[in-house]
């Protein structure tokens, strides 16, 4: 147990904030870094963390310290190549050197904001955001977490619609806040906080038919059905893709009944999956969609919403606070980061290269696919959110932990045990990407020699 103490408390501080400024440690400082982490971990954060990280590793303590474009370095200089992408927010690489620029430029103006006064830069991010999402989409409410941002689109619905009921999918991951968790599609998530948002209804994903009966079913009974809320692919669901059609279908349905249509683009916007969003495959513009994760260029936090004009009525006009008011929801460096972003995809056509590279990882997956037939039983995706899925959860730990151990870095995906997702930075080179895929082949021999599949 930890005693309060104010006077260590100042010294630890010092003494962390010297090896954050320092240009190199010393031997000592990575020992002491290394020791005290799992220290502090198991007292101070949570021990089960370092358990879960031995399902990579047998040594659960690489202490990340580093990280340049395509991959990041522990205290001790390993260098894991990075195709988990930190679950998808580093599409431009980490500490893109552009984006990076940037947010120092606005660190050295102000980095946070009086809350009074008008901060441009949010402004100027809302505007761009509305140049480059589908249709009529404009108004934009930013946040620090997905969850959050998926809390702001279900309130916005109600305050819209006034419905009462959503309308969410089996196997949907929209984060772990009370009111994202309700949608959530996997039980293990919800059963410890049951009750929750009540009015709440999961239909098959894909089945746009069923979602039309759990609507017609509602309404016929009396009761409002404020939104549905989908992922245009279900990532943490183990990249599961609908058919072709399904989010059109979808807009048709809430356009039929009065039903405010939300896209959970957190995941899959910002050139993920070789568009820009994953609705523009379909050519589908959401009522409310909610983006993050890539949003903020890997080197800020910043999520939020986006909305079209109807959706923003006279309630949201007469309160402006009705909706949220997060203290840091758009401030100025994040701003900045998100503005440097949306620049560099752009610039560099980040939507292309996901949709390039991810085609040539899929034909290499493929390939070997055909080769260890029982040991990846299926692989699939779009752009650069890619999984692999195997006969069992156990299996695919394994591969992960085989990677691990040749300096690749992957996991698996929330709702689905037995797939494991690759989700590289969109500036992955191609030679790095052979190289991914000549250790995966290494992997697989191992694992199929192991469980002899």
């Amino acid at each position: 147990m930890t005693e309060r103490n104010e006077q260590k408390a100042l010294e630890l501080a010092k003494r962390v904030v010297g090896y954050i400024e320092k240009d190199s440690l010393t031997e000592a400082d990575k020992k002491a870094i290394h020791d005290e982490s799992i220290e502090n971990f198991n007292e101070n954060v949570n021990p089960g963390w370092l358990e879960y990280r031995k399902s990579v590793s047998t040594d659960s303590a690489f202490i990340e310290w580093t990280d340049d474009t395509e991959s990041f370095e522990d205290l001790n200089g390993v260098k894991f190549i990075d195709c988990l992408g930190g679950f998808g927010i580093y599409t431009c690489g980490h500490r893109n050197p552009e984006i990076l620029k940037t947010v120092k430029c606005q660190l050295d103006r102000y980095a946070l904001h009086s809350q009074e006064l008008v901060d441009p830069l949010r402004g100027y991010l809302a505007k761009t955001l509305a140049m480059i999402t589908p249709g009529d989409l404009q108004y934009a409410f930013f946040t620090n977490g997905g969850a959050e941002a998926i809390e702001m689109a279900l309130k916005l619905a109600r305050l819209a619609t006034g419905g009462r009921w959503y309308i969410s999918t089996v196997g949907a991951f929209h984060g772990k806040s009370m009111g994202a968790i309700s949608m959530g599609g996997k039980g293990a998530y919800r059963e410890d906080y049951i009750p929750m948002i009540q009015q709440v209804q999961h239909v098959e994903y894909g089945n746009a038919d069923a979602t039309e009966t759990a609507i017609k079913n509602l309404q016929t009974v009396g009761e409002k059905v404020a939104a549905v809320i989908v992922e245009p692919i279900q990532g943490e669901g183990g990249v599961i893709i609908p058919p072709d059609g399904y989010l059109k279908r979808l807009r048709e349905i809430c356009d039929k009944y009065g039903v405010a249509l939300i896209f959970d683009e957190i995941q899959t916007g910002m050139g993920r999956c070789g568009t820009m969003w994953r609705c523009d495959y379909e050519g589908v513009t959401p009522d409310i969609m909610t983006y993050g994760k890539a949003f903020g260029g890997g080197i800020m936090p910043i999520t939020g919403i986006i909305a079209r004009p109807k959706m923003w009525g006279e309630k949201l006009i007469d309160n402006p606070w009705i909706l949220g008011s997060p203290t840091f929801g758009g401030n100025p460096l994040a701003c900045s980061a998100a503005l440097s972003t949306i620049k560099y995809m752009l610039e560099h056509d980040i939507p292309g290269q996901a949709k390039e590279k991810g085609e040539y990882f899929l034909k290499k997956l493929n390939e070997l696919k055909a080769k260890y037939p029982t040991v990846l039983v299926e692989v699939r995706g779009a752009g650069l959110l890619i999984c692999m899925e195997f006969p069992e959860a156990e299996v695919g730990y394994a591969v992960t932990k085989g990677l691990f151990a040749r300096q690749v870095m992957t996991a698996g995906t929330l709702v689905n045990a037995k797939t494991v997702r690759i989700e590289p930075p969109a500036i992955l080179s191609y030679e790095t990407i052979d190289t991914v895929i000549g250790k995966l082949e290494e992997a697989l021999a191992e694992v199929k020699a192991e469980f002899k599949l």
